[in-house]
């Protein structure tokens, strides 16, 4: 339709034979596809159905965008420790964890995938020494943060 800019994600849907009139809206962002269709006849009219796609298409974006602006501040702030950090190192923590009153340590690596899951691994300072076990957790947070 002349009447309507070509906007990227949104696609106008008329199918007379199952009576579908409507605006399709679809928009992948890091993996996950969002999308939804707005029908002339739920919305009121062609435009307004337009308009209503439109205004879902911008909410998403936008949601996109300050997830990437959040991910990129707290990236940068995870970039050396704060004041609470005790092992020197971000991401990579010491743990004691108390079973039936017998003690183990670790050291654990952290860090947030690009898809906002939370990793972990921990490393037996028993097993591989204070130090060692120290070292494994540096370099496997370093290797899972792209191996700088």
């Amino acid at each position: 339709m002349s009447d309507y800019d070509s906007i990227a994600g949104i696609n106008r849907l008329d199918q007379p034979s199952v009576g579908t009139h409507g605006w399709q809206v679809r928009i992948q962002r890091k993996g996950v596809r969002y999308g939804r269709f707005f029908s002339d006849s739920a919305w009121g009219g062609t435009r307004e159905a337009f308009e209503r796609a439109v205004q879902y298409r911008e909410k998403i974006l936008a949601h996109s965008r300050r997830l990437r602006e959040g991910n990129a501040a707290s990236a940068r702030s995870r970039a050396v420790p704060d004041q609470r950090n005790r092992s020197g190192a971000v991401g990579v923590t010491s743990i004691l964890q108390i079973t039936n009153g017998v003690e183990y340590r670790f050291w654990q690596a952290s860090w947030t995938r690009p898809d906002g899951a939370r990793e972990t691994i921990r490393f037996s300072v028993l097993k591989f020494g204070d130090t060692k076990a120290f070292e494994l957790a540096c370099e496997a947070r370093r290797e899972a943060m792209g191996g700088e």
